[in-house]
């Protein structure tokens, strides 16, 4: 297991008001959400330690505090830190500037509705190999499931946009990212805005590197995306 793993937090992107997920979310944040008899941050967790993960800074929002309450300041052997939107929705990029000073000049960033079953040993050895100040993993998709959003050749993320649909677009960007902390020196401190962007940006630049994984990611963003992630983790149990 990787050391270099134990100096690398986990930004952890769970501030969403998880809209889709209604009714189960108006109550409870997405990360409290029960999946497999147990809340998903829980099951995220403890994938993170196995990997060598051991600490994880959460960005939170809408009903944050009870993650806070439920989770505390260690949980499955991973040291929790949390950074609190406040009154104003910053957007995914605007959450992670915030928590800067908790999580030093490189990170991981995981979305707080992703379970993501690969090794991110390699991610992070690609990441220093690379001397790009920004990672995207990529998976090639094809459209099956979600809309492809990247043209991925000779190991390059050539294009990334979310908005805009090209039939060349088979990869989709599979939801762990890693970064080191100045891509985001050009933003205000409160200033709301998506991590997207960044992305396209450093793209633009050539500065975003690429890692194809070849595992289907899971997440529980929607109903169906949910029974799968039940269905997964319910299988592990046995």
């Amino acid at each position: 297991m990787s050391r270099n793993l134990a100096d690398i937090p986990v930004a952890l992107l769970a501030g969403g008001l998880a809209t889709r997920l209604r009714p189960l979310t108006e109550k409870i944040p997405k990360s409290l959400v029960p999946v497999a008899g147990r809340p998903i941050l829980s099951h995220q967790l403890e994938m993170l330690h196995a990997q060598g993960v051991r600490r994880c800074v959460l960005c939170i929002g809408h009903l944050g505090e009870m993650i806070q309450r439920e989770f505390g300041g260690e949980a499955c052997g991973i040291k929790l830190e949390y950074s609190f939107d406040g009154e104003k929705l910053l957007g995914t990029g605007g959450a992670l500037k915030r928590a800067l000073p908790l999580l030093g000049p490189e990170f991981f960033v995981l979305y707080g509705d992703s379970y993501l079953p690969i090794q991110y040993e390699p991610v992070a050895e690609f990441f220093h190999r690379s001397g790009k100040p920004g990672l995207m993993t990529v998976y090639r998709n094809e459209g099956l499931y979600d809309t492809s959003n990247v043209v991925f050749a000779e190991n390059e993320i050539k294009i990334y946009d979310k908005k805009v649909r090209l039939p060349e677009m088979r990869h989709i960007d599979y939801g762990l990212s890693l970064f080191r902390a100045g891509v985001f020196a050009a933003y205000g401190a409160d200033q709301a805005f998506d991590l997207a962007e960044v992305m396209s940006q450093l793209v633009r630049e050539k500065q975003l590197a690429g890692y194809e994984v070849r595992e289907r990611f899971y997440e529980m963003g929607s109903p169906e995306g949910l029974a799968e992630l039940e269905s997964l983790l319910q299988s592990k149990k046995q």
